[in-house]
């Protein structure tokens, strides 16, 4: 019963774990990041997925956030943010700039 109370225990304490762990994700698609704004936990370190739905790749890029990726087109990409102080973060497609771009704001 002790083992079977624990266990259960530890299993809740892990599903309370993953779900607190925010895993934002944002799209490519037609040279635009959507959403262009992306809200994360201050003081945390988040990953971030990028899918590149568009055949070309593209460079997420942010001197504020000091990340340079390139998405191969059609393709996953992961960055890791953070942990960041509350503030605003601008990143680009560089291959795009004029379309591809957005912000991260850390709250």
């Amino acid at each position: 019963m002790y083992r079977l109370a624990a266990a259960l225990l530890a299993s809740l304490s892990f599903a309370a774990l993953a779900a607190a762990e925010p895993e934002p994700a944002t799209v490519l698609e037609n040279h635009q990041f959507a959403p262009d704004r992306i809200e994360v936990p201050a003081g945390r370190k988040v990953r971030l997925t990028i899918e590149n739905r568009d055949p070309a790749p593209e460079e997420f890029d942010s001197g504020d956030l000091r990340i340079e990726k390139v998405i191969p087109g059609k393709s996953k990409g992961v960055v890791w943010l953070g942990p960041l102080k509350p503030g605003e973060y601008k990143f680009i497609g560089e291959y795009n700039e004029k379309t591809a771009h957005g912000v991260v704001v850390a709250k």
